[in-house]
């Protein structure tokens, strides 16, 4: 029976990927018997599945092969789920109805688990005459706080995955708009955002020149260019988002330029996609190919690779075949190109196992030969495959041939190509893979960097106590075990000490052979120049990368996981707790005591759908000098309220009671979707009426100063559950177990501790 790497390897694959009964009795006994499941579910499709499932079977054995979360946990389980990572919906119609037919589709794609991309730039501006009804549109916007309220109720639901990618253009009128969205960061919290940057767009920058801002023939606002590129800057800058996309490259890169246009991609940038498409994902873990690791010679075993990705290949085309898909529209695109997604994970392990250091040009040629022979590996498999099942049904050999990543085909690939055609359209991506790198035993995730050589996870016991365990890196732990306690080599490095540059220098050495795209992170210091931070921007654009996605610790997302780097033998990169600067460590297990009298306020709710108005009165408690909320007290002369507001009273009343961060009860109530429709109150649309309570309670956390800021987290206060004596931002918890180890990877945020990530 297969040995887990690291203890959060064996509880990924229980929480994530095993197959269980309803009542939670495991069907998957071993992880043997998950990849017997997957191996076999994709072996169907075959003329001999025999066969073929047992060499799948090898490909997964060792966790050399890791197919995405989608298809690892739901390939054989006879579940109506998509086996499909993500979607781009389709083009969204500027009228109404059209409109909520595409809610309707995004309700239907991600009640399968699927993620979607959107573009809204085909949506009139806000305040464009609307024809016929004497009224002006409400823009873009609007109807995405519909879409992030839509993806929150499917969440509630039950659906593990609630990543939404939203697309505009750069020249849409309410691109400014768009733009400074996130710097509430209560709202559109499902969605990522990133603008669509046109060559036009970026030579108007460089050329100091103007920028019109239109919506079909009509100009709206005539901009400086660069000031609109200084307007992206600073929002990503001053809270991560939003992204930046280089439309014109992908779409010029495009193995199918010749019969589609791409304005999305799904939710982590990876996959580029046309209206409709789907986005299929796969990793090859080179961390387990390396042959004699740390040793003189070290080096990918060539041979190993090449099989692997041939075996990975066919496994991710019959996908195509095995997967159910939400939509007809999204069966009929899939199936006509078959398109795959490719990847690696464990690249800067392999990296440090061959001696070299992650982000130097030597490393950047490394990571660019080893993607162009699993380029070339996974092209003359997928030729192979056309030979024995045909082609994908919109081959055309030239206009192919002269496409995307095929002008810089080796010439006997081409030929092939030529002869036979191709079974898949596009077949190279690089996904996030935090979970699946963990599920592997930790390896590093992606192309990215290694986060952290090692840090302290905190567990969930049956009992509700939390333990302590720490996670090793998968390079890191090899060399303890080969080498002992012998101090790290000098090109060992990690996110923390990395120049946002040599970030740059790897994606794009690793873009030049990636026919999609690819998601990465670019991790700056707080303290990074503006001037510097818009010159990473730059030299993605310059050095052919497809988009550009950085974070940088700030007030509004927080931090990431903090980690220290120990100065004796191997580094530990431990979380810094804040008994570091000299602090104790507060737990609260016990309630506030309540004073005799308490001052508060109370607020008058009316919502449109009721009689009676609703009354809040918040009463606050000083602790420390610092006003902090203490119980809630909710009436209305609505006898249908009555139960509900009594019990909705005495529970968030308990909460605030037991002291600590209470904001998530702001963010729970804000989240809660009525399935009969919200209302419109002072122009903004409120998915239901706990939302609006919710919205009240956040009113006065921000005007007794509880809040720093609408959205904009709590401030430093003496008796929360963790004293942080740090001026660094604490950050969010997990929506999963609660604990603040939240950082982002691969433009996903990711928790250390339970290994959730909405990007799956």
């Amino acid at each position: 029976m297969t040995r887990f790497a690291a203890p959060i390897a064996e509880q990924i694959w229980d929480m994530k990927y095993r197959l269980k009964e309803a009542d939670g009795t495991p069907i998957d006994q071993s992880v043997e018997d998950s990849w017997r499941r997957i191996a076999r579910s994709l072996a169907e499709v075959e003329a001999e599945p025999k066969v073929w499932e047992d060499k799948f079977y090898g490909a997964l054995e060792d966790f050399k092969f890791l197919p995405a979360g989608r298809i690892t946990a739901g390939a054989g389980t006879a579940r109506s789920v998509t086996l499909f990572n993500c979607f781009v919906m389709g083009t969204v119609p500027d009228q109404m109805g059209g409109i909520f037919d595409m809610l309707r589709e995004a309700a239907l794609t991600m009640q399968q688990g699927g993620g979607i991309g959107y573009d809204f730039s085909t949506i009139r501006p806000k305040g464009a005459p609307v024809a016929g009804v004497a009224a002006d549109a409400s823009g873009p916007l609007s109807f995405m706080d519909v879409w992030d309220a839509m993806c929150r109720t499917i969440m509630s639901a039950g659906s593990r995955r609630g990543a939404m990618m939203a697309t505009m253009r750069c020249d849409h009128p309410d691109i400014e708009d768009f733009i400074a969205a996130k710097s509430d960061s209560a709202r559109l919290r499902m969605f990522n955002l990133s603008v669509l940057i046109t060559d036009d767009f970026m030579a108007a920058v460089k050329a100091n020149g103007s920028w019109e801002l239109k919506f079909g023939d009509r100009v709206y606002h005539t901009v400086e260019a660069r000031d609109l590129w200084n307007k992206i800057m600073r929002a990503t800058y001053d809270y991560a988002e939003p992204g930046v996309i280089f439309i014109d490259r992908i779409n010029k890169a495009n193995n199918l330029s010749y019969v589609e246009t791409i304005a999305a991609t799904n939710p982590c940038g990876e996959q580029p996609l046309p209206p409709y498409g789907a986005c299929l994902l796969g990793s090859i873990n080179m961390a387990r190919l390396v042959d004699r690791p740390f040793e003189d010679g070290a080096d990918l075993d060539e041979e190993l690779l090449d099989d692997l990705v041939a075996t990975a290949v066919r496994m991710m085309d019959n996908v195509v075949d095995a997967s159910r898909f939400p939509l007809e529209e999204q069966r009929i695109e899939a199936q006509n190109k078959r398109r795959i997604g490719l990847g690696v994970t464990g690249l800067a392990d392999a990296l440090l196992m061959v001696g070299q250091r992650y982000g130097s040009e030597e490393a950047a040629r490394q990571t660019e030969d080893w993607l162009k022979r699993i380029a070339r590996a996974a092209y003359l498999a997928s030729v192979h495959l056309a030979k024995e099942k045909g082609a994908f049904p919109l081959f055309e050999a030239e206009p192919y041939l002269e496409s995307g990543t095929m002008r810089a085909m080796d010439e006997d690939v081409r030929d092939a190509i030529r002869e036979n055609g191709i079974r898949n359209a596009l077949l190279t991506s690089i996904a996030p893979t935090g979970t699946i790198s963990l599920y592997a035993g930790n390896v590093s995730s992606g192309i990215e960097p290694v986060f952290a050589y090692s840090y302290t996870r905190k567990v969930l016991q049956k009992d509700g106590t939390r333990t302590e365990e720490e996670v090793i890196d998968y390079a890191v732990q090899m060399w303890r075990e080969k080498f002992g306690d012998k101090e790290l080599p000098d090109h060992f490095v990690n996110a923390q000490t990395l120049a946002p540059l040599d970030h740059v220098r790897m994606q794009a050495a690793a873009q030049k052979w990636i026919d999609s795209s690819i998601s990465k992170t670019i991790n700056c210091p707080e303290d990074i120049s503006f001037d510097d931070f818009q010159s990473v921007y730059l030299e993605a654009y310059e050095t052919g990368c497809k988009g550009c996605t950085t974070y940088r610790p700030n007030d509004v997302t927080g931090s990431v996981l903090s980690v220290s780097e120990s100065t004796e033998k191997a580094p530990s990169d431990s979380p810094k707790m804040a008994k570091d600067a000299g602090a104790e460590v507060v737990y609260m297990s016990e309630p506030l005591d309540r004073p005799q009298s308490l001052e508060g306020a109370t607020y008058k709710l009316k919502w449109p759908d009721s009689e009676h108005a609703i009354y809040l009165t918040i009463n606050d408690v000083i602790v420390s000098g610092h006003r902090r909320p203490f119980e809630v007290f909710i009436n209305s002369k609505n006898m249908e309220h009555f139960a509900w507001t009594v019990a909705l009273t005495r529970m968030i009343s308990a909460v605030f009671r037991r002291g600590g961060d209470v904001s998530f009860v702001v963010e729970e109530l804000k989240a809660v979707f009525d399935p009969r429709g919200g209302a419109w109150v002072q122009g903004k649309y409120i998915p239901s009426i706990l939302a609006a309570i919710g919205g009240v309670i956040e009113k006065h956390m921000v005007l007794t100063g509880f809040l720093e800021g609408e959205g904009m987290g709590l401030k430093t206060d003496p008796q929360a559950d963790v004293v942080n004596i740090s001026s660094a931002p604490r950050g969010k918890a997990c929506p999963s177990c609660g604990q603040f180890d939240l950082r982002m990877v691969e433009g996903c945020m990711t928790c250390a501790s339970c290994g959730h990530s909405k990007c799956g």
